[in-house]
């Protein structure tokens, strides 16, 4: 769970991007914020791997279609971020307290856990053995699968908390590209999970 996981959920590069939401937030609250936006990552997470499959086909949803609509919010998502305007005034920035920020959106979603982390989670949790398997296995796997979320969660909020710290050696101007840099891949993950999910329906519409 946790190595196919976490290549999608990518933290490290998600970092500057949370920091530079959070801009002009003190550490506490930085701190607060990262530590509901990993809460909400295992819960979001955890819920698509065990009740995810059975949702999606309550409502006759497909895995692509999920992913075609998810991609365009992520895609949408990094276009915003990528075109933002930089601080003009970076004094100003660190005293400006700004309006509040919901830690679910979109910190949590789609930034954190967008679209293709939800897929795979649904993936894996669909590939999980029938109830009529040994009891003892399930646990396990069970027990397993929630180790590797709280995992994941617990290596959003090292890389979200610390964000400030990774990047404070970069300096303004290295900040800045560093940020476009992941915006720009967030982008292009986007288009990717587009472009996944278009490549399945047109392969079965085929």
């Amino acid at each position: 769970v946790y190595a196919a996981l976490f290549p999608i959920v990518n933290p490290v590069g998600s970092a500057p991007l949370f920091l530079r939401m959070t801009r002009g937030r003190t550490t506490a609250e930085r701190s607060v914020l990262a530590l509901n936006v990993a809460r909400n990552s295992f819960f979001l997470l955890l819920g698509s791997l065990f009740i995810g499959s059975h949702v999606l086909e309550f409502f006759g949803i497909t895995l692509p279609v999920v992913r075609v609509a998810g991609g365009l919010v992520v895609a949408a998502f990094g276009w915003q971020m990528l075109h933002a305007p930089e601080d003009a005034d970076p004094d100003r920035a660190k005293v400006d307290t700004g309006p509040a920020i919901d830690a679910f959106y979109p910190l949590t979603m789609p930034l954190t856990v967008g679209p293709g982390s939800i897929s795979v989670a649904v993936t894996l949790g669909s590939q999980r053995p029938t109830p009529t398997a040994d009891f003892a296995q399930l646990a396990i796997i069970g027990g397993a699968a929630v180790a590797g979320l709280a995992a994941i969660a617990l290596t959003v909020f090292v890389c979200y908390r610390f964000a400030d710290r990774i990047i404070m050696f970069l300096g303004t101007r290295g900040t800045n590209v560093v940020m476009r840099l992941s915006a720009f891949i967030l982008l292009c993950i986007g288009i990717q999970i587009i472009w996944n999910g278009c490549s399945v329906l047109l392969g079965k519409s085929i």
